[in-house]
Order: C-alpha cells, then sequence, then structure tokens
C-alpha cells in the first residue's frame, strides 16, 4: 500500500471509526460535512485517491460504499475464513412480532461481507425498512449488544416483540423510526418495557 497524505490519513480514520461506530460507513456528504467540504465531490476526490493507494474499495451504485481492505485482511489473517451465524427467528419491518424460540438453521459466511462481526441472524417479515435497502423475506445480521446511537439501526424489543427500525433518540424520548413512508414511528412511552437486543450489521438475500 502507497503512503497516505495528513488529510487522507485523517478521512481513513473517520471512515474506520464510523464503521467500527455504527456498523456502516459514511456517506460521501458526511465526509465533506465533517472536513468542511463544500461539495460532496471534494469527498469523493480524497476516496478515490486512498482507493488508488491500496487502503479502501468503492462499491458502485451504492450510497455508503465503501470498504475497508486493511479490516479485511486483517480478519482473513486472524479468524477463521468462514463465520458460522445461527438463525434465530423472525424480526418484523412493520408492526412488532414475536420472535421464533431456538436456532432454526446455521448458515456460513465469509466475515469480510460485514462491516462488523455480527452473532446471529433474523429473518425479516414486512416492509418497513425497505428504504433503508432491508426487504421482506432478507436475513438480517446483528451484533448482540444494549447499547446504541441515535440514528443506528437496531433490532429492539418492544412488549415482549422484536422489530427492526432506526433509532431516533432526543433528550428523554425514544422514537423507533421505519423508512417507509407507508408505516407511522413508534413512540416509546416511558415505563414501556423495551431494551436494544442488537444492532444492525448487514444483510443476507436469500
Amino acid at each position: 500500500m502507497d503512503e497516505l497524505t495528513e488529510r487522507q490519513q485523517a478521512i481513513l480514520d473517520f471512515v474506520r471509526a464510523r464503521i467500527e461506530s455504527d456498523g456502516l460507513p459514511p456517506t460521501w456528504a458526511e465526509i465533506a460535512a465533517a472536513f468542511g467540504f463544500r461539495q460532496t465531490r471534494a469527498a469523493q476526490k480524497h476516496l478515490q485517491a486512498i482507493a488508488a493507494k491500496g487502503h479502501l474499495e468503492l462499491l458502485s451504485g451504492k450510497a455508503r460504499g465503501i470498504k475497508l481492505v486493511e479490516s479485511r485482511l486483517a480478519e482473513n489473517s486472524h479468524m477463521d475464513r468462514s463465520l458460522e451465524l445461527p438463525v434465530l427467528g423472525r424480526v418484523a419491518a412493520g408492526a412488532p412480532i414475536g420472535a421464533d424460540a431456538g436456532v432454526q438453521r446455521v448458515l456460513r459466511f465469509d466475515p469480510a461481507l460485514f462491516p462488523l462481526r455480527p452473532d446471529y441472524l433474523l429473518r425479516v417479515h414486512g416492509d418497513s425498512m425497505r428504504d433503508e435497502g432491508i426487504l421482506d423475506g432478507d436475513l438480517v445480521a446483528v451484533k448482540r449488544g444494549s447499547d446504541a446511537r441515535d440514528g443506528q439501526v437496531v433490532v429492539a424489543r418492544l412488549d415482549g416483540e422484536l422489530t427492526i427500525k432506526r433509532l431516533q433518540l432526543r433528550g428523554q424520548s425514544v422514537r423507533l423510526l421505519p423508512r417507509n413512508p407507508d408505516y407511522a414511528p413508534i413512540e416509546v412511552a416511558r415505563g414501556q418495557d423495551f431494551a436494544i437486543e442488537g444492532v444492525y450489521c448487514g444483510l443476507v438475500r436469500t
């Protein structure tokens, strides 16, 4: 890999930090805003230069089409090349539904498919996350954990049932936002049985 300039290294570090914290790379617009670029084109040029030096890959046709080459190499050298993930039932992209109990089956993947290492898979039922690219019947990969940041896509347990939505935190209020205008946001009432089960970190379309 060729050496990066100071600005290119800062952008690469920013991309890495966003992937580690959110499970997804930033968009060009988010990079432009973070570094004070007036146009997203400037962010694109920097990313292309970083890609030309071998530190990341740019995936055409995707809003967040950035993949860290170094992360993939590290995974391949320190982990088994195959990642086994259990399918643990269903999650609603619509009104919450109960999760099916038990492991339905176990699937094997290349770890490089996911920006974060997931712990399990859930089958999506419904289309409320359609505009996020999460469709009915998809398998979503989930990293187990109770902490999540504003704006992350999460699997949440609400009154004993599971749903996948974008998390919105505003002061003491919590909302679960669909990505389909046909569905209304879910307002989490104070004292309601609510918990974050995990953070979305990719999907498998079967």
